[in-house]
């Protein structure tokens, strides 16, 4: 292998892959059923369930690089083991592995007091509440983060808060207690990067509105808590704000790095296992007289899905390796190219599953269309495919700049 694992990730994915065997593929149906039956507002109670069971087996806080409170893993070391997370969407929060939940820990863990690590960190971290990042706005185009058009204004001891967000990842959910909110402290700066802070928002604080869920493709809670919240006048203490005024894009960037290598192991696993879905059901199926695992555009069809996902697998590898050696800054190309590849190969390994079904692919029952929502989402999230692919380019087009 050209990134082996080490004897503590080899021991630490095998105790996983049987949790997942034990635990968790035998109550993905269910919990499709209670995202289905309960929606966005409520808990699901399988997903609490499992959440002691996982931590009592030492599956808790696997991505925390840095901290004491999980498996002290590098961004590498904690790749394939993301990976076999994201084959189902049940899983990652059952480890406590969960976005937006890990970045705002990481935020928190690298940016917040000791006071807000004690009152937001520590019960995120054992699992007790959700949390929500609102950076995303519907009145503009947000793939320019500049955009942002919310506000955050000094009066005296207090922020006075105002906008409307959405695509606010678990706003619903009755255990998101504080939201990481980013919004403009200085309008006319003519750094247009350090316009925008990054404050803590509790939100029990009044002058919060959850609007309403958001649904990715029809669905409501999975793979997605999305919403639309409106800030209106809301105060929080000047403590609340995030390393200081005119730092919300360097605080983004610390935080989507890992986060956009997170997405795109959890996408990879979920095409493993989309793929091998494909190939039990073209095994099974007989038409025009032979297997349809005979016929000669099936088997180029997988032949094409194997090579995508290792290439997939490499690319991001890659991408952790060099975050973990020369830091997010330095590996930005390698993130954005990850950023691209992996969910269009995603969406494309999908599709081929759901024609592979034939019309019960485009149903619920095989959670195939579960699995094409995540993977489309994941083009725009995080940034979209557009805003990544000029990146690259520039950055290759910068070592001709003296040709």
């Amino acid at each position: 292998m050209l990134y082996p694992m080490s004897p503590k990730v080899v021991e630490l994915k095998r105790k996983l892959e049987s949790f997942m065997d034990r635990h968790i593929y035998p109550n993905e149906e269910r919990f499709y059923r209670e995202a289905e039956e309960l929606g966005p507002w409520k808990v699901y109670p399988v997903v609490e369930e499992l959440k002691p069971l996982a931590r009592a087996e030492g599956l808790w806080n696997l991505f925390l690089p840095e901290s004491g409170h999980g498996a002290g893993l590098t961004n590498l070391e904690y790749a394939p083991l993301c990976e076999v997370m994201g084959r189902t969407h049940l899983a990652p929060e059952v480890f406590n592995c969960s976005a937006p939940d890990t970045g705002n820990m990481e935020v928190l863990e690298r940016y917040g007091t000791e006071k807000d690590k004690e009152r937001w960190l520590k019960p995120l971290l054992s699992g007790e509440i959700r949390s929500c990042f609102a950076m995303t706005e519907p009145a503009v185009a947000s793939s320019d983060a500049t955009n942002i058009e919310s506000s955050i204004v000094r009066d005296g001891d207090h922020y006075v808060i105002n906008g409307r967000k959405w695509y606010t990842t678990n706003a619903t959910d009755p255990r998101c207690k504080i939201c990481i909110f980013m919004g403009k402290t200085d309008p006319d700066n003519p750094d247009r990067h350090k316009q925008q802070s990054m404050i803590l928002v509790p939100m029990d604080t009044p002058g919060i509105e959850v609007k309403r869920p958001l649904p990715v493709f029809g669905f409501y809670g999975v793979p997605d808590r999305a919403s639309e919240v409106v800030f209106t006048n809301v105060r929080v203490p000047k403590e609340n704000m995030l390393l200081g005024e005119g730092r919300g894009f360097e605080i983004a960037q610390g935080r989507l790095g890992p986060g956009r290598i997170h997405h795109c192991m959890r996408l990879i696993g979920l095409a493993e296992r989309t793929l091998e879905k494909m190939c039990r059901r073209v095994r099974s199926r007989v038409a025009f007289g032979k297997p349809v695992s005979e016929q000669t555009v099936t088997q180029e069809r997988i032949a094409e899905a194997r090579i995508m996902i290792e290439q997939a697998r490499l690319l991001t590898l890659n991408a952790a390796y060099a975050m973990d050696t020369v830091g997010n800054k330095v590996a930005k190309a390698e993130i954005a190219m990850i950023k691209v590849a992996v969910p269009n190969m995603a969406c494309q390994i999908v599709d081929w599953a759901i024609q592979a079904h034939g019309g019960g692919g485009t149903s619920n029952d095989f959670g195939l269309t579960q699995a094409y929502a995540t993977a489309r989402l994941l083009r725009l999230a995080d940034g979209p495919d557009e805003v990544h692919r000029n990146q690259i380019a520039r950055f290759e087009l910068k070592k001709y700049s003296n040709a």
